[in-house]
């Protein structure tokens, strides 16, 4: 598979009774389609996969496979808490039809780099599909480091890695490591710009879900190779962008696509709705955006 263009890590939209409202998925859907992002990643951090029961993924999972266009990519996040309950959920992404899954370290465990390397390990020994490795340290708690990569670098079904760490250096050393053997995915929103320039070729991208247009504008630009007017509208989206790194950021992207005319419903306990303070700071930030 190769990485392309911007996948919305998409959210998951709840009614007011706090069930799955597949109608609002599908309005969202078809918005983004429209907006001409290349592909869907479902049950991410963005889509709260950490919030859903089992059966809540696969329905998830299921919706949006259905949705997809034969040239749209997919690739489903399957990540757990530990090895067995991950290989669980890439066993139901792989019987459902997707051959590529997203994967970060398993949350609260911090495992070390022998056993992320071993974790790893275990998922392709036990289900026949591709990994993107997700480096989101701040939400796990563990670097998905170089030492990882290296272990992997002869093995082509780990096709490349998400970077959400907020470092630019980790793009540069993965460049300077291992020139284009790993496709590098764009998950620091903030940064995008600069992540491109160090050879990223794709964004899996939370902010979509609200400014999916915006976004696909920018890498067009980006590919075009005109990095000065890539630079203004950089500019355009950064706000947005800051403000959604800050803090809150499902809350705020769920009320994104509110402002957007695609509500999705607020996010599931422990994340509250934001406060009318909080909601009016966001909508200010995203008033470039919105035109």
């Amino acid at each position: 598979m190769r990485l392309k263009g911007v996948m919305p890590a998409l959210v998951t939209p709840f009614d007011a009774d706090g069930e799955i409202d597949f109608k609002a998925f599908e309005k969202l859907l078809t918005k983004l389609r429209a907006d001409g992002v290349s592909g869907w990643v479902p049950c991410g951090s963005t889509g709260e996969y950490n919030a859903l029961t089992s059966d809540e993924r696969v329905s998830v999972l299921q919706f949006v496979k259905e949705f997809a266009n034969k040239d749209e990519l997919l690739i489903a996040g399957t990540n757990a808490g530990s090895t067995w309950e991950v290989i669980e959920h890439t066993k139901r992404a792989r019987a459902i039809g997707y051959d590529t899954v997203l994967l970060s370290s398993p949350f609260y465990a911090t495992p070390a780099p022998n056993e992320l390397i071993a974790h790893y390990q275990s998922v392709l020994d036990a289900v026949d599909v591709n990994i993107v490795l997700y480096n989101y340290p701040p939400k796990v708690g563990v670097e998905v480091g170089l030492d990882v990569l290296d272990a992997f670098v002869d093995n082509p079904r780990i096709l490349g890695i998400k970077e959400s760490s907020g470092n630019l250096l980790r793009a540069i050393d993965i460049r300077s490591r291992y020139g284009d053997r790993y496709q590098v995915t764009n998950g620091s929103d903030d940064q995008t710009l600069d992540f491109y320039l160090w050879g990223a070729t794709s964004w899996i991208c939370g902010p979509a879900n609200c400014m999916a247009k915006a976004c696909v504008d920018l890498v067009n630009i980006i590919e075009a190779g005109d990095w000065l007017a890539a630079r203004d509208k950089m500019q355009v989206i950064y706000g947005a962008m800051s403000s959604l790194e800050s803090g809150k950021f499902v809350q705020k992207v769920k009320y994104g696509c509110e402002l957007a005319g695609t509500p999705v419903g607020v996010g599931r306990k422990p994340l509250l709705e934001l406060t009318s303070e909080e909601k009016a700071a966001f909508r200010k930030a995203m008033e470039p955006v919105l035109g």
